[in-house]
């Protein structure tokens, strides 16, 4: 379960805050060209922030999960998968992305990570990667993959070994060079708590300045406005998020 495209994220709009917002189509070193949000803040600190959605790539959940890290000062761009497969341009709600997500590989996801990062670097001093489910997974990756990033954040991602083979960020502990923030449900039926203690094994092997949290009870995707019964979670996740971010800007 991933979030449904009516979702929000269960973080309240800062009224008042000076924000600036654009649909970007960034380009990367492999020559595609995909899809992307930017939210600026007025007056913006050291961070900035990739975000990476869902299997479902991007749309407005993670548009306004953008603007609410702009809201606090944060620059924050949401990225699309799909530009190799299904172009730049804009899609409606219909479309299949499993077709897509299937043509996906680890490089040129990172591909696409670095562009977003390189147009963040050089207004913003600290990059983070911020991701959910398949993004989850591949923002811990990022941290693998020579970006750069003072730090990575993953709602709910699955540390094994992926659907096309490829390892996932417990076999690849040891080439992470920035700071873990792994945040999962207890109640997630496809990452079991025992996948959950092989990535902090491997992150303390590899000597990852880490922390893991699991919410006991919630379930995959359970940062969303609908969860009202896991509110508590939802706030707590969001607020370990921007300490992360701030304690390594």
């Amino acid at each position: 379960m991933c979030f449904d495209l009516d979702s929000l994220p269960p973080v309240p709009v800062l009224a008042g805050a000076a924000v600036s917002h654009e649909r970007l189509e960034l380009t990367a070193a492999d020559g595609n060209r995909f899809a992307a949000f930017e939210a600026t803040p007025e007056q913006p600190g050291a961070a900035g922030v990739v975000i990476l959605p869902d299997v479902r790539s991007l749309y407005r959940f993670y548009e306004e999960l953008a603007l609410r890290f702009a809201e606090r000062g944060i620059a924050a761009v949401a990225i699309d998968y799909f530009g190799r497969t299904a172009g730049a341009e804009p899609r409606g709600d219909d479309f299949e992305y499993m077709p897509h997500v299937d043509q996906t590989t680890v490089a040129g996801v990172q591909a696409d990570v670095a562009a977003a990062v390189e147009h963040l670097r050089g207004r913003y001093s600290s990059i983070f990667t911020v991701g959910f489910c398949f993004g989850g997974r591949n923002s811990w990756l990022a941290a693998a993959s020579g970006h750069g990033l003072a730090g990575a954040v993953g709602f709910y991602g699955r540390p094994g070994v992926g659907r096309d083979g490829s390892e996932g960020p417990a076999a690849r502990a040891g080439e992470i060079t920035a700071p873990i923030l792994a945040l999962m449900g207890g109640a997630d039926p496809g990452i079991p708590q025992e996948d959950v203690d092989t990535l902090e094994r491997a992150l303390e092997a590899a000597g990852v300045e880490h922390e893991v949290v699991v919410y006991d009870g919630a379930p995959h995707s359970f940062f969303d406005r609908k969860y009202e019964e896991f509110a508590e979670a939802s706030e707590d996740a969001w607020r370990r998020t921007l300490d992360f971010i701030e304690r390594n800007s």
